[in-house]
């Protein structure tokens, strides 16, 4: 008897600590972390006072608000942890008198119908009766890092108290973080049967096949999935919530770290009609509201581990951001992916030829050379944007040759330079400048009026590389823009007009938006030369200029669009990250970890519009 009652005891012990649902359990648990500070080194020019310290990391880049510096740091926990709340306790308070008033930051700037625009600046002047406090604030999401699925917990402390009226700051030197977390006794863990997933529909099968077996036989398990198999077999709200369900369940099921979606546009006038349908994020910055965003399949957990529908308030539209509509997204990506956005059967074979050449031959000829290309993105400013962006790439990349083609010294005066320098061949190519689908561009120095082509989709045909096929990393407006298409001249005419298509606002047909395929898109299908991959902006690319927060870097390289672009070169030449979709991944987490999205529409939309139209898995060099 004494042994059955043990026995039920014992029963009873087990299934307190067994959470039904995941078979887990949650302890309670708590995690101190202190930070101490240096005294702040504080400077005054023209433009007013800057404030920094020793470990100033980043100045939260939001327009309107007094220039503080930020202390950022992450924390990283198992999959299933839950972070419940974080607490701060600022001591050691030391106040400093200014002499003159903290400047503002200030609007990013992009190029709109051939202007340079910014934001209102209006808006952008901070309330000088306020007092703005010490603050800590932290973002959670899961995500994927070397190839491990993660809990994300991003902590940002700004230790200055601003008291604008009579401008002083009080600096607290020392911080206490208590972070409360919940920790799973059983660690959620998935299984590794499978790498790569090529999402496809049927009538491409037959062609990615050879890259299936490909990827087999170097060690990367991978296999096939038909949009029709999914369409059949997983729930969702329309056909991208399926794909992002079968997503999930590969993870879950099959271990895959990898997604390659092959399908772009198949049709439609005005309703577009996709072999692998696009999501569209609904984000307006007061010059366009929507635009594709790939990275909604990436994006498959939020905070808690659950489903990220990117549709936090149930209205049924996706990435809500306008006035006071705001969908709460993490955006940190859970798996590694890339589109291909074949439009048909040829396309895709050239794909499938192009990446198994190139990762089967040899490349040590002329792999580690690079090509950059850029000029003064916003003249008037003391920096050449698109330069700026170019030499801080060639510093991360200390192993390369690099091919310069720059307005400021005479090597770029038009698309004939470009084209000689890519046709050397090269394993990298870097563009930063202004763009519309079909054409990038820039200015020569100090000169607003003049636009220095350099290249199109005209001219790409031309280009004489061969086989020595670079990944391309180009900053520019819509370069990305993979929804072009011929039957938009039909759409666009309908909608505005003969008058309004091509003799006054909106000009649509001078968008570009009518030709076969993008910018990126065209480099990388080509048969013949071009890029093993592109990435870009599949909206309108916003970025810094001048020297803002008085740090003595460019802003271009800090902010939006050129801390996207050069970090991506920055994972690969320093941090070792020789797979293209780890290397964009981790390009986007970089971000996300330092300019939290959900402050700033700005922050939010450059994560959510940088697309890889290439290969993730694809092994570089």
């Amino acid at each position: 008897m004494k042994k059955l009652i043990i026995v039920l005891i014992l029963f009873v012990l087990i299934l307190q600590n067994i959470n039904v649902f995941g078979g887990k359990t949650d302890v309670s648990n708590k995690q101190a972390d202190i930070i101490s500070f240096t005294d702040p080194t504080i400077e005054q020019d023209a433009l007013g006072t800057y404030i920094s310290f020793k470990e100033t990391q980043y100045y939260l880049h939001i327009p309107g608000k007094p220039c503080l510096p930020t202390y950022i740091v992450t924390y990283t926990y198992p999959f299933g942890t839950r972070i419940k709340e974080v607490t701060a306790t600022f001591q050691n308070s030391v106040d400093y008198q200014l002499q003159a008033p903290l400047k503002s930051l200030p609007s990013p700037v992009t190029a709109y119908q051939n202007k340079i625009i910014s934001l209102d600046a209006e808006q952008l002047e901070y309330q000088k009766t306020n007092k703005y406090p010490a603050t800590i604030t932290y973002v959670v999401d899961s995500g994927i890092k070397d190839g491990e699925h993660l809990i994300f917990l991003n902590v940002y402390i700004t230790p200055f108290t601003y008291h604008s009226i009579d401008d002083r700051v009080t600096m607290y030197h020392r911080v206490i973080l208590d972070i409360a977390l919940e920790e799973s006794i059983l660690p959620v863990s998935f299984p590794d049967e499978f790498d790569l997933v090529v999402i496809a529909p049927s009538t491409f099968s037959e062609a990615i096949q050879p890259l299936i077996d490909h990827k087999n036989s170097i060690g990367l398990s991978s296999f096939l999935k038909t949009t029709e198999e999914i369409y059949a077999q997983y729930p969702g709200i329309d056909e991208q919530e399926q794909i992002k369900y079968f997503i999930k369940d590969a993870i879950e099921t099959k271990g895959i770290t990898y997604v390659l979606l092959i399908g772009g546009r198949n049709g439609g006038v005005f309703e577009e009609k996709w072999w692998v349908p696009v999501r569209y994020a609904n984000l307006d910055d007061g010059y366009e509201s929507s635009y594709i965003s790939d990275l909604y399949y990436a994006d498959i957990y939020n905070e808690t581990g659950e489903f990220a529908t990117w549709d936090t308030d149930g209205n049924g539209i996706f990435a809500e951001w306008k006035g006071f509509r705001k969908d709460i997204l993490g955006l940190i990506p859970d798996v590694y992916l890339g589109r291909l956005p074949c439009r048909n059967i040829k396309e895709v074979r050239i794909m499938v030829e192009k990446i198994i050449e190139y990762e089967t031959t040899d490349k040590d000829s002329w792999f580690n050379h690079m090509v950059v290309v850029g000029g003064d993105s916003a003249p008037g400013d003391q920096y050449y944007e698109g330069e700026e962006e170019n030499k801080q790439a060639i510093e991360y990349m200390k192993d390369f040759t690099v091919t310069r083609c720059w307005t400021s010294d005479g090597t770029f005066t038009g698309q004939t330079d470009v084209m000689n320098a890519i046709s050397q061949g090269c394993g990298f190519l870097f563009f930063d400048g202004h763009a519309n689908p079909a054409s990038w561009s820039t200015h020569p120095p100090n000169d607003q009026e003049t636009w220095i082509t350099g290249l199109t989709v005209f001219d790409m045909p031309k280009l004489e590389n061969g086989n020595r096929f670079p990944v391309c990393v180009v900053g520019g407006c819509h370069i990305a823009q993979f929804n072009v298409s011929l039957l938009n001249i039909i759409r666009d005419i309908i909608e505005y007009g003969p008058i309004g298509y091509f003799m006054k606002a909106p000009y649509k047909f001078y968008h570009m938006e009518w030709v076969p395929r993008c910018w990126s898109w065209q480099l990388a299908s080509m048969k013949e030369g071009g890029s093993i991959a592109t990435l870009g902006y599949t909206g309108l690319d916003w970025f810094a200029v001048g020297d803002e927060d008085g740090d003595g870097i460019p802003d271009c390289n800090q902010y939006y669009s050129g801390f996207m672009n050069t970090h991506f070169f920055k994972n690969y030449g320093v941090n070792n990250m020789t797979i293209l979709g780890q290397a964009h991944t981790q390009t986007l987490i970089d971000y996300i970890n330092t300019h939290p999205p959900m402050n700033f529409e700005l922050d939010c939309k450059t994560v959510q519009e940088f697309v890889l139209l290439g290969d993730p898995s694809l092994r570089l060099g």
